[in-house]
């Protein structure tokens, strides 16, 4: 007598059955990812790129250096990929800008250029310099983020760059703030800072009206 498959077993297809067991394995896949993406950045931010090693990042983030490997299998693999987080973490923070009042607007463009994502940018810009692998994707990267930069700040600003010097003066305050950022690098910079930003803001706000 043939065995009867009882009306409530039916077997799943094996392409279901599949898909359910890959969908929880991709899950952990891009959880991991992004663990040792975060861990690279916090790394190269507190350690420079001299101090960022394989198994720094990977045990910063958690993992073992083979699941790290497994990821990327060079350092290069997974610094080029940190510079397209850093990238998109950079313009998706200048995307969330709210829509206020001109020197808030300079303020908050300064905040973004003196904080974490900053610091690590800046530490890939000094690797790539000196390393041949990354140089490229560093400098295509910059260049793309640059342009996203200016096209926010116009935007927020309410700048209408057809009038004289007004592209000037949005690219002068980017340069300027920038420019803090590095100067925040070695010591807290914040007191002085406070009353650049300020005057800044009253030029930027004469300048574009």
């Amino acid at each position: 007598m043939g065995v009867v498959t009882p009306p409530n077993d039916t077997p799943r297809s094996g392409t279901a059955a599949a898909g359910a067991a890959k969908s929880p394995k991709q899950d952990r896949s891009r959880a991991t990812r992004q663990r040792l993406l975060e861990a690279a950045v916090a790394c190269l931010a507190a350690h420079g790129w001299a101090g960022s090693t394989v198994s720094v990042v990977a045990e910063r983030a958690g993992v073992s250096r083979g699941a790290a490997q497994h990821h990327f299998p060079t350092r290069e693999d997974l610094f080029t990929g940190a510079v397209e987080y850093v990238a998109e973490e950079r313009s998706a923070a200048l995307r969330a800008l709210p829509v206020q009042g001109r020197a808030e607007v300079v303020a908050a463009l300064v905040d973004l250029y003196t904080g974490p994502l900053f610091r690590a940018a800046l530490q890939l810009w000094v690797a790539a310099s000196n390393e041949p692998q990354l140089r490229p994707r560093v400098t295509e990267l910059e260049a793309r983020v640059g342009r996203e930069t200016h096209r926010i700040a116009v935007a927020l600003l309410g700048a209408d760059e057809s009038g004289p010097g007004v592209r000037e003066t949005v690219q002068g305050l980017l340069d300027m703030a920038r420019g803090l950022g590095l100067a925040n690098l070695l010591t807290d910079d914040t007191a002085r800072r406070r009353k650049v930003v300020a005057q800044w803001a009253a030029l930027v706000e004469g300048a574009l009206d």
